[in-house]
């Protein structure tokens, strides 16, 4: 396993984030195709074994039983300091006032509530799911720098949102001498490019460490354009990401597809390739419910894609309506 700093930040982290998302009691919050506790053990095992130190978890996955499952299996597996885990808030958790959001109170309640599912003192990443319109930035930030002073995370980030809104936090923390954010976790990958026009440029910049959701599209790059699964045919969210634009999608599919199979390897490996070339990301977040999904995302760190084969996999995109936010 490679390892990176993560932004520019001293931390080290596994090239590859295994996404936690797939690991919750399924009839529990919105995705009904999640594995039990009982199935997400040998998955969370063979990351831990392969080298990956780096989890993504969030509150409201599974009505937090994934934050509780994977506590427990890290816990079991590895030692505390030898693991990166990242949670996130934002998302509803309850119903009535307060019970979502990036207020003051909403973000002391739900850290408190996210380090007791998860068994641990505090988490090293500390995520703001999505940007917040009813929430003044500055109430949200001096709160997450309070969470960092309490011990209770040691870096924060943020996740998908407008490249001016991330830009505004970042002059808002200097301004005032709150911690900064390090990280963002963003939409990126073959069908879905439009964040090389600003976000990563920014990140670059910023010196902004980015691990990317998503980067096989929700499994829409390792398989036929027509081919579907349990997940996709629940998947209401991810439906919206692609409807406006499947013709020339599927064109995407199809090369990649016809470079995998010049290249001898599966779909997965070339579409994380592409990704974990750009030199702005740190470690795309792969989520894994099959042992083979994991084996793909490490053959693909060994992959290396020459020029030709990178420009015959973008060639095909069209621009995109911006999603993944609002």
């Amino acid at each position: 396993m490679d390892y990176i700093k993560l932004g520019h930040t001293g931390l080290d982290v596994s090239r590859l984030c295994l996404g936690c998302m797939t690991y919750g009691i399924p009839d529990r919050g919105n995705h009904a195709w999640t594995l039990d506790e009982e199935a997400s053990r040998p998955l969370l095992r063979q990351a831990v074994e392969a080298g990956i130190n780096f989890f993504d978890t969030a509150n409201v996955y599974s009505d937090g039983t994934s934050e509780e499952i994977v506590g427990r299996a890290l816990k079991d597996f590895t030692r505390r300091d030898e693991v990166v885990i990242a949670t996130k808030v934002h998302g509803r958790m309850r119903p009535g006032p307060n019970g979502a959001g990036l207020s003051r109170k909403a973000i002391m309640t739900e850290i408190d509530a996210s380090l007791t599912r998860l068994g641990t003192d505090y988490v090293d990443l500390y995520q703001i799911h999505r940007f917040d319109h009813e929430v003044p930035i500055e109430e949200t930030l001096e709160a997450l720098h309070d969470v960092v002073k309490a011990g209770k995370a040691r870096y924060i980030g943020a996740s998908s949102m407008a490249a001016w809104q991330f830009a505004t936090m970042l002059h808002v923390a200097e301004a005032n001498g709150w911690t900064r954010f390090s990280t963002m976790q963003n939409y990126v990958n073959l069908l879905y490019r439009e964040e090389e026009r600003e976000m990563l440029p920014l990140c670059d910049a910023e010196g902004i460490g980015v691990i990317p959701w998503s980067p096989l599209a929700r499994g829409r790059l390792t398989r036929d354009w027509d081919e579907t699964t349990e997940r996709s045919a629940t998947d209401e969210f991810g439906r919206t990401l692609y409807a406006a634009t499947a013709e020339a999608d599927r064109k995407v599919v199809e090369t990649v597809a016809a470079v995998a199979s010049a290249r001898g390897v599966p779909r997965a490996q070339v579409a994380l390739a592409w990704v974990l070339a750009k030199p702005e990301v740190s470690a795309p977040i792969v989520g894994a419910s099959k042992p083979a999904h994991l084996d793909d995302a490490l053959a693909a760190l060994d992959l290396t894609l020459s020029d030709d084969e990178i420009a015959r996999l973008e060639a095909p995109y069209v621009p995109h309506a911006v999603v993944g936010f609002s």
